[in-house]
């Protein structure tokens, strides 16, 4: 693969003290694929077919034959995927708008809210199952604990698993869908930060009976604004979120379902398209960057780094590194270490999905403890990871984090 050359112009010079370490530059992202970006946005100045023009399709075709599914279904938002997924999963399973309370979908409570949330507003009741503390994604052991344990009760209606491939790692879907397969359960796989991303070289997004994926502009695959998509091999599903993300309906005048205006906009898939050329060298410089952060931090007493990966595609787990996260004890003094250096940096998550407030008067449930999910809230730490982060950059992180950790680790 021939690389562009990456405009360095933009940025100040390294010898300036006070410059800031970004976590994500997305104006510099746009300088290196400029020429594709305005040329598709003035496609669309000229055809002026802003409600599901031609490059909606094109986006959702071209996404499917990467994923190699049979559908892909461009909505508004990853959080509208989730929703729509789980409505139409509804309608086909129960024969009804919504789930009931007493239907139960298991997922993790390590996660951003909105994987949570979807599952209320379909009417479902979350089972938040721990983590691996490895991985950071749900535990397939945790899983099947919780499974012997319900089925003995009369009353579970366990309909689903919701795994997250959370920071762009893979949960462990052979797992996954043996459980599901047992237990006949669905499976509907968030792939808000895994585009791209593999496991035992399937693409993430095309093994769970739907996925949804988020198009936020700090995604792997990033719009300029809010968007999604829904993916499936399951024609009935793909129909009925069609319908879902159009008021309901084959016909906006006669609906049959109580639906929502979530349409992907013709803007934001037409720069998409343009990025999406992008999207698997983009993950590979994450991997180097990755790589660097792997080989500068280890053996750093009281960091743990994220669990290695392959740059091969047939392995077993293809991160994408959404996020780089390592996990110390001591996070909330390196954090303002790292906030000292000018060095950016977040926690992704502070708080667990079953201790928020929506979560809390019944409506969630917890399988056993969660301890290994409120561990992680307490000491995650993510680094900087931009696509076209400068080696010096990176070795300056690397710097940084080894110093603050010496210094607050004694």
């Amino acid at each position: 693969m021939v690389l562009k050359e990456i405009p360095w112009s933009l940025l100040r010079e390294e010898t300036d003290k006070m410059k800031q370490i970004p976590m994500l530059d997305l104006r510099l992202e746009y300088e290196y694929m400029k020429e594709d970006i305005d040329s598709a946005i003035k496609k669309c100045l000229e055809h002026q077919r802003w409600i599901l023009g031609p490059e909606v399709k094109e986006l959702e075709d071209k996404i499917a034959e990467y994923l190699g599914v049979k559908h892909c279904i461009g909505v508004s938002s990853g959080t509208d995927a989730l929703v729509l997924s789980l409505r139409a999963l509804a309608i086909k399973l129960k024969g009804q708008e919504y789930f009931d309370r007493n239907d139960k979908i298991i997922t993790t409570p390590f996660t951003f809210t909105a994987t949570g949330d979807a599952v209320l507003r379909a009417g479902a009741t979350p089972v938040f199952v721990d983590i691996d503390p490895g991985t950071y994604n749900i535990d397939p052991v945790k899983i099947k604990e919780y499974l012997q344990s319900a089925i003995r009760n009369p009353q579970s209606a366990i309909r689903g698993i919701l795994p997250v491939h959370l920071y762009g790692q893979a949960c462990n879907m052979d797992e996954i869908m043996a459980i599901a397969k047992k237990y006949n359960l669905f499976v509907l796989e968030d792939v808000a930060q895994a585009f791209g991303g593999m496991w035992q070289g399937k693409k993430l997004g095309s093994m769970g009976d739907l996925s949804a994926f988020s198009f936020f502009p700090s995604k792997n695959l990033g719009a300029f604004g809010d968007g999604g998509m829904v993916s499936t091999n399951d024609h009935e599903l793909a129909k009925l979120v069609i319908m879902l993300l159009k008021h309901g309906g084959k016909d906006k005048y006669n609906v049959d379902h109580i639906g929502y205006n979530a349409r992907l906009d013709t803007l934001q898939a037409a720069v998409l398209l343009a990025k999406f050329k992008y999207v698997d060298e983009f993950n590979d410089r994450r991997r180097k960057i990755a790589g660097l952060y792997n080989e500068g931090l280890k053996g750093l007493d009281g960091v743990v780094l994220p669990i290695a990966y392959s740059q091969s595609p047939i392995a077993l787990n293809h991160h994408v590194f959404h996020q780089y996260t390592v996990s110390t004890s001591s996070r909330d003094h390196l954090q303002k270490y790292l906030n000292e250096k000018n060095i950016n940096n977040m926690v992704y998550y502070p708080f667990p999905l079953h201790k928020m407030a929506v979560f809390q008067n019944g409506r969630s449930k917890i399988a056993d403890g969660l301890k290994n999910a409120e561990l992680a809230c307490k000491n995650v730490l993510s680094l900087p990871i931009e696509p076209l982060q400068k080696e010096e950059v990176t070795a300056q992180v690397i710097e940084a984090v080894r110093e603050g950790a010496k210094k607050l680790l004694g």
